[in-house]
């Protein structure tokens, strides 16, 4: 891994990093085929190649970009507009009930205010799967304060390349303790925190 500073590293040009929370979450889904896999960094050609040549499908879903198309550039205050709410959620969220055997949520938690992440929390545990697991990553910053988002590409099945797409300020701060609340309805958490000061979470449903 790369060395950085700061709440995590910010540069525009992709660069490479070792990611134990990507391992883990592929290591899951070793000796199976055919899963369904809910990616929410967008279509990528890295991200389809890669899964889908362990014989998976994947579904592409770029949430960040439907966060911007919804709710406009002020992610927070748009989401105070129950319609806005409702309409992003019936756009970004409308699959069956254990549609899915992972999903990559990414950072994307993050830019949510409080209300919509419940709601968004509670909609992933009904789409996955029992025995589903789920990839989120939080920055570890002790204040609120911009930080990078980014795009995710998978280069491995532990190595991602990151590509900064904004600076953004999260919604709330999320320690350990506040990542176990959210999560308090599924079987189990694994944290990892990164030298970058990204907390990795493997979520099992």
């Amino acid at each position: 891994m790369s060395a950085a500073s700061g709440p995590a590293r910010a540069q525009a040009g992709p660069y490479r990093r070792h990611s134990h929370g990507l391992e883990e979450f592929f290591g899951a889904l070793r000796g199976k085929s055919g899963l369904s896999i809910l990616d929410w960094a967008g279509a990528s050609q890295a991200n389809i190649n890669f899964i889908t040549s362990l014989g998976h499908r994947l579904y592409a879903e770029d949430f960040y970009h439907l966060l911007e198309a919804h709710f406009g550039p002020d992610f927070q205050q748009g989401q105070q507009e129950a319609a806005r709410v409702e309409a992003f959620l019936a756009q970004a969220l409308s699959f069956a009930p254990a549609s899915f055997d992972g999903v990559l949520v990414w950072d994307m938690l993050e830019y949510l205010v409080p209300p919509l992440l419940k709601t968004v929390v509670a909609r992933l545990e009904q789409i996955l799967r029992p025995g589903g697991c789920m990839l989120a990553i939080f920055h570890a910053a002790e204040r609120v304060e911009p930080v990078p988002a980014y795009f995710y590409r998978i280069a491995d099945a532990g190595t991602l390349l990151l590509s900064l797409r904004a600076m953004r300020t999260p919604a709330q701060l999320f320690n350990n303790r506040a990542i176990e609340t959210l999560f308090a309805r599924f079987r189990s958490l694994k944290f990892f925190l990164t030298r970058d000061n990204l907390r990795e979470v493997i979520v099992r449903r």
